[in-house]
């Protein structure tokens, strides 16, 4: 059931300038999946993220039967899945986040985990398509992935980290949570600057950079929303349901991945026949990636049980 009052069980549970709209705390995996075709304050944050995880797959899969036979398709492969895999994370982590507080937080972990994997694989993007020519074989380049492995890594245990604090700590556990997101993205995004900045300077053609341009704009206001809590700060309440920024944050997100995945493809079709990495040089940065994030997850979930459960009492607000 929604609740018209807001009913409080945990610290975190309630977001800044949101009054009313909250599922009961303690639902069953049955309400939860009900919820969300009831409108809550969560409704639009699960479907503008589970409707869309199904895009990059449908525009990227009629390609790659005829791409997999040679090996340049592997990072692009690889960067697909994770494109599929974070929105998939964020609707399950809102779905069931009314559930108790450790599956709360447990699912939210799991979500960092899937950004920090996509992170990952828009670094193997983009070190396989996107990298300025000039930059091809030398010390960043090589270092480039090898760095994004353990920055997914970081940004899962950051954001895990995040949210174990948040209660006590609001504003260390938002600036936690907002440089975990916003670290890895500008580390990944160093060649898409650089490319960008030049195209600038010196003029240039071709169909991708429009595109990783429109991908930076969404990228940078998304951060913008998910940082400064507009609109509902401003008019606590009038966004409950409709219109506040978690929404807004998944919306330039997601529409942000579409020009991105765009671009990737269009990249990747420019690129010179036989200049592409080996699959294992894609799968097993992935692997590493991947285990490592999920091995963040598990850590921190064993923790929950250590750290001080908050007071039973329901806070009416």
């Amino acid at each position: 059931p929604i609740s018209i009052r807001v009913p409080i069980l945990i610290p975190d549970y309630r977001e800044r300038g949101i009054v009313s709209g909250y599922r009961e705390p303690r639902s069953s995996a049955a309400a939860c999946l009900l919820s969300a075709f009831q409108m809550s304050n969560e409704t639009l944050n699960i479907w503008t993220h589970f409707v869309p995880a199904w895009y990059p797959q449908f525009r990227g899969s009629p390609r790659l039967a005829a791409a997999l036979r040679p090996r340049r398709a592997w990072p692009f492969l690889a960067y697909l899945l994770s494109c599929c895999l974070y929105p998939l994370a964020s609707s399950g982590a809102h779905t069931f986040g009314a559930m108790s507080r450790r599956a709360r937080h447990l699912g939210y972990f799991l979500d960092y985990a899937a950004l920090g994997t996509y992170s990952l694989g828009s670094a193997l993007a983009y070190s396989a398509y996107a990298f300025p020519p000039e930059w091809l074989g030398g010390t960043f380049h090589l270092c480039y992935v090898p760095v994004a492995v353990l920055n997914a890594a970081l940004a899962t245990g950051l954001a895990c980290y995040s949210r174990i604090v948040e209660p006590a700590r609001p504003r260390l556990g938002k600036a936690a949570r907002t440089a975990a997101f916003a670290c890895p993205y500008l580390f990944d995004s160093i060649p898409i600057f650089y490319r960008l900045g030049a195209c600038a300077a010196r003029g240039c053609a071709g169909p991708a950079l429009p595109l990783h341009g429109r991908h930076t704009a969404l990228a940078l206001l998304a951060g913008l929303v998910f940082a400064s809590h507009l609109p509902e700060r401003l008019a606590p309440g009038r966004f409950d349901r409709l219109g506040h920024s978690h929404q807004l944050f998944h919306v330039c997100a997601i529409l942000g991945t579409h020009f991105q995945v765009e671009a990737v493809r269009m990249d990747m079709a420019a690129l010179p026949a036989g200049a592409a990495p080996a699959a294992l040089s894609t799968l097993i940065p992935m692997g590493i990636g991947a285990g490592a994030s999920l091995a963040v997850v598990a850590l921190c979930s064993a923790s929950l049980g250590r750290v001080q459960q908050p007071s039973s009492a329901w806070k009416l607000h």
